[in-house]
């Protein structure tokens, strides 16, 4: 069995953060946090953290992109993912417009990486509207898929629970969302509801406010059981791919 535990904080540096990276004998946390401070709390404790999104510069120059960072227990980089898909939306809030691409560029890998409780996946936030990705995250071996989010409270009140269990359905994995929640200082409100999803599409743990933790097991065999019962990815008439476009187009 694998165990896994995460939190959706603005902070990774803030007190209860830090309790739970000492206090919970876990693989693998998700948080949404700063790079600095990933590798930080990872060589401190001893453990593997994904964090996202995280501004970082491009790595061939241009805008900076819209990061996720696997760490492990060194502290050291394993994986790096920047965000498919960018979030240039009208939404019916406080902020009214959002426009990603203004501030960040656009990805162009899908990043699937061998880890502590198995093949991890990595995706954000908007990336969840778009199916292909995680079929492509599955076609890599994927066995735990991951989202910190910053859904807002009209978006995810909407949406957020059935586009996470439709992922998990439809690829047959663990969902790990960590999602920010409360009132930001622009106005912009996010909706929380960090939650894990197990391949069948069931929520095994949900946290809807508040600053906390969400722990589950990772059993292989309900995984392996959910495959061969139901081998969609047999039965499948379409093959996924990841097209290399213009996002502008």
């Amino acid at each position: 069995l694998s165990t896994v535990a995460f939190v959706g904080l603005g902070n990774l540096g803030s007190p209860l953060c830090a309790r739970i990276c000492a206090e919970t004998d876990h693989d693998v946390r998700v948080f949404d946090a700063d790079s600095s401070k990933t590798q930080e709390q990872a060589r401190q404790h001893g453990i593997w953290l994904v964090g996202g999104s995280l501004p970082l510069p491009a790595q061939a120059g241009g805008k900076p992109m819209a990061c996720q960072l696997v760490v492990d227990e060194r502290g050291q980089e394993v994986a790096r993912y920047d965000k498919l898909h960018l979030f240039d939306v009208d939404v019916a809030d406080s902020h009214g417009s959002y426009r990603e691409s203004r501030d960040y560029d656009f990805g162009d890998q899908v990043v699937c990486i061998d880890s502590p409780v198995g093949r991890l996946g990595l995706s954000i936030c908007y990336d969840v509207r778009f199916p292909e990705l995680y079929q492509a995250l599955r076609a890599q071996g994927a066995e735990l898929i991951v989202v910190p989010a910053a859904f807002t409270a009209v978006t995810g009140a909407a949406h957020w629970e059935v586009l996470l269990r439709s992922r998990a359905i439809e690829t047959q994995c663990w969902v790990l969302a960590a999602n920010q929640v409360g009132e930001h200082p622009n106005g912009r409100q996010t909706y929380g509801h960090s939650c894990l999803i197990d391949p069948w599409g069931a929520v095994q743990q949900c946290l809807a406010a508040g600053e906390g933790v969400v722990t589950g097991t990772l059993a292989p065999e309900q995984l392996q059981s959910v495959r061969e019962r139901m081998p969609i990815t047999r039965h499948r008439r379409f093959a996924p791919s990841l097209l290399h476009r213009d996002p502008q187009t």
